[in-house]
């Protein structure tokens, strides 16, 4: 299955249960194990399981094999691997916790995508309008 196939399908199948501030990295420079992570929030341990059951159905019905799930048993983050794309399904004060997308490159939960991080930095008299 082709990468950009597999990352559209994943953030449909992320939306059908209504998860939140779905943000997709790519990591293809940073590491060889994976090309894209795919991070998202859920409001409940009920909701963060039916995404990660959604993703894995969708998925291995479009042919994609998922290399191995984490965490579903406690349900406040797991991790689903589909080889090249990486899923994480976390509650938000989980996210925020470990703000992974901020390790990898990414902006930090909540940031607004179009303020760059110089922006927000600088004083508030020297901010573009």
């Amino acid at each position: 299955m082709r990468l950009d196939r597999m990352v559209k399908a994943v953030v449909r199948a992320l939306e059908d249960i209504k998860a939140k501030d779905v943000v997709v990295l790519d990591v293809t420079g940073m590491t060889s194990l994976f090309d894209r992570m795919i991070v998202a929030s859920a409001d409940s341990t009920r909701q963060t399981k039916a995404l990660s059951g959604n993703v894995q159905e969708k998925l291995k019905a479009l042919g994609a094999k998922v290399y191995g799930v984490e965490g579903e048993q406690a349900g406040e983050w797991v991790l689903v691997d589909l080889g090249p794309v990486l899923v994480h399904i976390m509650q938000p004060a989980v996210r925020t916790y470990y703000n992974i997308e901020e390790l990898w490159g990414g902006a930090r939960p909540g940031t607004p995508k179009t303020r760059s991080r110089r922006a927000a930095a600088a004083p508030a008299s020297r901010r573009p309008a």
